[in-house]
């Protein structure tokens, strides 16, 4: 049995100019995983990133922690455009306050997996990069091999609603609340591909705990 584990970013940083980094927080988020990995003496055998600057810098920071190598890159686990979804929909949404920009986000969704446009690539496409990226994942999670994915909220709830309805169906209520730094563990065997844990972040103090 193999296994896959995605992780996603650390905080990024939210009100910025580049919301595409992480705070200073997320960095500790991610240092605080690598740590916990260093201390149980586990590591995965490879791992994974997607394109992104918050993914690249989250890796980093969790390999760095416990010692590790390197990471491939797969744009394929890269995060949908949210910030051109929102003002697409809703051109004033852009909030200071998270709560009324994640509520503002949700509407842009729906209208987004509905045909709309505004993220610069389809729904359907988002979709079907990131299965295609896990199925080249589960290509890698062969026998004994623990494959870590650096990626975003997104496909992650992507991923783990096809794994428990065999569809997207569960997608925006999942994406809703993907942890920052959390990690969702999937098994790969001779029954399939399975979800074993979703959203897990005990390597994290309370108080740093974040969704956004």
């Amino acid at each position: 049995m193999g296994t896959i584990h995605l992780i996603r970013h650390g905080q990024a940083s939210w009100g910025t100019a580049n919301y595409d980094q992480l705070s200073a927080l997320g960095t500790d988020q991610a240092d605080a995983l690598g740590t916990s990995w260093e201390a149980s003496g586990w590591e995965p055998t490879d791992a994974v990133a997607g394109g992104m600057k918050r993914h690249a810098q989250t890796a980093i920071a969790v390999i760095d922690a416990y010692g590790g190598d390197g990471y491939d890159v797969d744009a394929g686990w890269d995060e949908y455009d949210h910030l051109a979804l929102a003002r697409a929909h809703a051109p004033g949404s852009m909030s200071d306050d998270p709560k009324v920009f994640q509520a503002s986000l949700n509407r842009a969704i729906t209208a987004w997996m509905g045909g709309a446009e505004g993220a610069g690539e389809s729904y359907a496409d988002f979709r079907t990069r990131v299965m295609d990226s896990l199925e080249a994942v589960v290509s890698r999670a062969t026998s004994g091999r623990a494959v870590a994915v650096f990626t975003s909220g997104g496909p992650i709830a992507m991923v783990v609603s096809h794994l428990l309805a065999g569809d997207d169906s569960l997608f925006q209520r999942l994406n809703d609340v993907v942890i920052n730094a959390s990690v969702t563990t999937v098994i790969v065997g001779g029954t399939g591909t399975r979800l074993l844990a979703f959203n897990e972040h005990a390597h994290l103090p309370r108080d740093m705990v974040t969704f956004r």
